[in-house]
């Protein structure tokens, strides 16, 4: 296991130095110019070259990917072409909004996912079970976006119970503020993540309780539900572990479109932000940042799906667990 370890790091850095380069060369091959930040529409050949030479544009493209990575491998993302300030603060200051937002969504939608598909499963045949199915394939066809509106017109504009947007200045200096505006973002993501998840819950759930093994425990005594607690559950919550880390990341990626319905300061509106105003090393240290998270939540997912199934652990090491 740890070989195994060592060898999904090295290509967890591989793959983080591969993303740095993919990320460069694509913002290079856009079209425009990232001195355009810094110029109005009827600039001159002067300012042009002005501007150009303050953010590094005029230097070789290979001398802008060394300078870069080399502020990176020190801690720096850059400093914006817009405001002027450091990248990695802001990016943190906004993870303080993105972050919360995915765990908590993320949290809540597979412990709801967990029992819906259970249910789902277990009880197939009664017409709870169906209606739980289809509401599932139902919540999987609606966007997002679509959650929100609907969400923010019944709960924020009609009943007044919820703001319909933004974010406190003090943020989580005022923790039960900051919880009752994300309330609504929150359930927005749970309401589309859990229609996702509860059908992947039920489709494990329907093979293990259809195997031979749950059936073997049940013939010699054991109730159904020791039985899959005892033999089930484990076989279940493999394939289950890989989506939920597959739905975590696509909550990460997805925040831009919740936090543009919810106007939330976060990695996604300064994105958004960022592209419009072609402020690169803004742009250049999201998608570093959001790419690093994406490949750890796929390292962390790996890791615990071999912790559950022994018979991973012995694929990968060729001998017993």
């Amino acid at each position: 296991m740890a070989r195994y370890v060592a060898r999904r790091t090295l290509f967890l850095l591989l793959s983080l130095a591969v993303a740095m380069v993919v990320i460069f060369a694509l913002l290079r091959l856009l079209p425009g110019d990232p001195a355009n930040a810094l110029l109005s529409v009827n600039a001159t050949p002067e300012q042009i070259a002005a501007a150009r030479e303050q953010v590094g544009a005029d230097e070789p493209v290979l001398a802008q990917l060394t300078t870069w990575v080399g502020q990176v491998l020190a801690g720096d993302l850059g400093t914006s072409f817009v405001s002027g300030r450091e990248v990695l603060p802001d990016v943190v200051d906004r993870l303080g909004v993105t972050i919360p937002l995915t765990l908590f969504a993320f949290v809540l939608a597979a412990s709801l996912a967990s029992v819906v598909g259970f249910v789902a499963a277990y009880r197939a045949n009664r017409w709870y079970g169906v209606v739980l199915s289809g509401l599932a394939q139902l919540g999987i066809a609606v966007p997002v976006f679509w959650v929100g509106m609907v969400l923010v017109w019944i709960l924020a504009l009609d009943l007044g119970l919820f703001p319909s947007g933004g974010y406190p200045r003090a943020g989580w200096a005022e923790p039960a503020e900051a919880l009752r505006y994300l309330t609504l973002p929150v359930a927005t993501v749970v309401t589309v993540m859990t229609a996702s998840l509860a059908r992947y819950v039920r489709s494990a759930t329907q093979d293990v309780l259809g195997s031979d093994y749950l059936r073997t425990a049940r013939s010699l005594g054991s109730s159904l539900p020791h039985a899959f607690w005892r033999h089930g559950l484990r076989n279940a919550s493999v394939p289950v572990i890989a989506i939920l880390g597959v739905e975590l990341a696509t909550t990460l990626l997805g925040a831009v479109v919740v936090e543009s319905v919810f106007s939330l300061p976060g990695l996604g509106s300064m994105l958004v932000r960022a592209i419009a105003q072609h402020d690169y090393p803004s742009i250049q240290g999201v998608l570093l940042v959001t790419t690093f998270l994406v490949l750890v939540i796929g390292f962390a997912a790996d890791l615990l799906q071999r912790v559950v199934d022994p018979r991973l652990r012995r694929r990968t090491t060729g001998t017993a667990a």
